[in-house]
């Protein structure tokens, strides 16, 4: 089981704490603010008030002890610069660093952190995404200036084979899979609208012929990916 410390419960830190429990993850929360421990303690395996700053306090946590550290302080940077060079001079395996700016996030990789995230700003940039481009599903990063992405089927692909609209060749990207919705099964009474469920096709074929409620998973570069169809 992976054990992981979340210091600081803002909204960020109390969303992640409690996702990190419901996926398994044994979770250590620290908060200097005893309200916000008291509000998360029945929901991780430990909650504890202590200043992130005190080397002493942390190591009686056994912080020293976790695969990951999540340093989530968002309104007081020097209290996060702080925890994260104790965190290193401990040898936690995996700090992760809450940004808010693009100056803060460069400090914190320049005294070891293994990554920074500004969870503020990649929100905007995928929703952004989203407005700019109605078909797009999803957007994962993945090397510098490569992206994963989920897009239904634009309509000038809809009926052809993939022989047909050659990602590849003419857009320069790679088909990972298509997704397809799957038959509705019988209905069952609920008030919640039921989610819509796929089957992956893992191999497409060329004569694959796409329907206009496919899914593309497409890998390739920023630029490639921005130029397919987004009608």
């Amino acid at each position: 089981m992976q054990k992981v410390a979340v210091v600081g419960l803002g909204r960020f830190g109390m969303m992640l704490a409690r996702q990190l429990t419901a996926n398994g993850a044994e979770v250590i929360a620290i908060e200097r603010t005893t309200n916000l421990v008291n509000e998360i303690k029945d929901d991780v395996d430990v909650a504890v008030k202590l200043d992130a700053t005190d080397e002493t306090a942390l190591v009686s946590q056994g912080i020293d002890a976790v695969d990951v550290c999540v340093v989530a302080i968002g309104d007081n940077f020097e209290a996060a610069l702080l925890t994260t060079v104790i965190l290193k001079k401990l040898g936690v395996p995996r700090i992760v660093c809450r940004a808010q700016t693009n100056f803060h996030a460069e400090i914190f990789r320049r005294i070891g952190a293994d990554e920074v995230i500004q969870p503020e700003a990649q929100a905007g940039e995928h929703l952004a995404r989203r407005l700019a481009n109605p078909q797009l599903q999803d957007f994962i990063s993945l090397a510098e200036g490569f992206a994963l992405i989920e897009l239904r089927v634009p309509a000038p692909f809809h009926g052809k084979t993939l022989l047909q609209i050659q990602l590849r060749a003419k857009y320069g990207v790679n088909l990972v899979a298509v997704k397809r919705p799957a038959a509705a099964e019988a209905a069952v009474e609920s008030d919640a609208e039921p989610a819509e469920q796929y089957e992956i096709v893992s191999v497409p074929q060329p004569n694959e012929i796409l329907r206009p409620k496919d899914v593309l998973v497409l890998v390739g570069s920023s630029e490639a990916l921005e130029k397919l169809p987004k009608e």
